[in-house]
């Protein structure tokens, strides 16, 4: 699951693999990447573990599952951790697997009919004989069960964690990022893709109301292709560990998705001290708590509201960056990785009991 821009699942794996082999020496582990391998410039998120690239990639027509059933025949693990929806639906030993949301059954006009096939096929049928399922909030443990006709019970909720790298900056190394970067003195930050789901359409119309402008990372030419207006910068990619400088450097996160199941740029603004404005629907609210402001995801008038009071009122804003670092400092990847390795565990001395 990781390739290209590090996104939150390809974080998970990442995280949980660097982890895992140090809480528990007495068991061997080993990592399956994609066939290219791991990309480069993942700094301390490069696990150390040993690696095997698979047969074929994820999601390849025709040739994932049966390159997948190769692979683990091959490699004959007493159990297999699927870390997102990528099932080996024609391997049956013991198998973890890890549904992050159900946002392509959820939300099927965001997908291709390969997608929603793909669950029905694959994921669905697999995952009712899945050793154990774990998600990462309520919210996606009640969507997954609805989704995909399970009891919510056969899922455990094990929330991902803030890497410590997430602190504030220093003002001169605030600073220094900005100018580096060739960003505003102030600025406002935004984080996504153009998928429907993530609402970015709604900060290209808020913009104009703004007195600062919208730094977004969301990909090359998502800014024209969602319609910002000129005063928004737009940053292609950042490496991973300029992204507590990203947000910490702002005066707001602005988030205003319709779909999360579970939201780790909000936590991971919040670690930064960035205070944080939030849609109130999906896994966000249980994610932030009273930490951020939560707003109507398309009620435009009110996101420009918050967004003038968090900028001008100074008492608002601190309580915001007090909160969020609170609420963040809750969620740890060690958290994480030990409560997988349980399952891991548990999942392991019931094979050996039913011998």
């Amino acid at each position: 699951m990781v390739r290209g821009r590090l996104h939150g699942i390809a974080r998970y794996a990442l995280e949980l693999a660097r982890r895992l082999p140090e809480l528990a020496p007495d068991l061997s582990f080993l990592g399956l990447t994609a066939p290219e391998g791991l990309p480069s410039g993942l700094g301390a998120l490069a696990p150390s573990l040993p690696l095997h690239r698979a047969r074929a990639g994820f999601l390849a027509p025709v040739w994932e599952q049966p390159a997948l059933l190769a692979d683990l025949v091959e490699l004959s693990p007493d159990l297999f951790h699927a870390t997102s929806f990528s099932l080996p639906g024609l391997w049956m030993g013991k198998l973890v697997a890890t549904l992050h949301d159900a946002n392509h059954l959820a939300l099927p006009e965001n997908y291709s009919p390969a997608h929603l096939l793909y669950y029905r096929l694959v994921v669905g049928p697999r995952a009712k004989r899945a050793s154990a399922l774990l998600t990462v909030s309520e919210f996606s443990r009640e969507e997954l069960a609805k989704h995909l006709n399970l009891s919510p019970y056969r899922f455990q909720v094990i929330a991902p964690g803030v890497d410590s790298l997430y602190q504030p900056p220093t003002p001169l190394e605030a600073r220094d990022f900005r100018q580096r970067r060739r960003l505003p003195e102030r600025y406002l930050a935004a984080v996504g893709n153009p998928k429907a789901h993530k609402n970015l359409g709604l900060l290209a119309k808020l913009a104009p109301r703004l007195p600062l402008p919208i730094v977004l990372l969301a990909g090359q030419g998502a800014a024209r292709e969602l319609g910002f207006p000129d005063s928004t910068v737009e940053l292609t990619e950042l490496p991973e560990e300029e992204m507590p400088l990203f947000y910490g450097a702002a005066e707001a996160l602005l988030l205003p998705s319709r779909y999360e199941g579970f939201g780790l740029p909000a936590l991971e603004a919040m670690a930064a001290g960035c205070p944080v404005l939030s849609s109130n629907v999906s896994a966000l609210p249980e994610v932030t708590g009273e930490a951020a402001l939560l707003l109507p995801p398309d009620d435009l008038q009110a996101w420009s509201d918050a967004a003038l009071r968090v900028l001008r009122d100074e008492r608002l804003h601190r309580g915001l960056v007090d909160k969020g670092r609170e609420r963040a400092s809750r969620y740890t990847w060690d958290s994480c990785a030990m409560r997988t390795l349980a399952v891991y565990r548990r999942v392991l001395e019931k094979s050996r009991s039913a011998r």
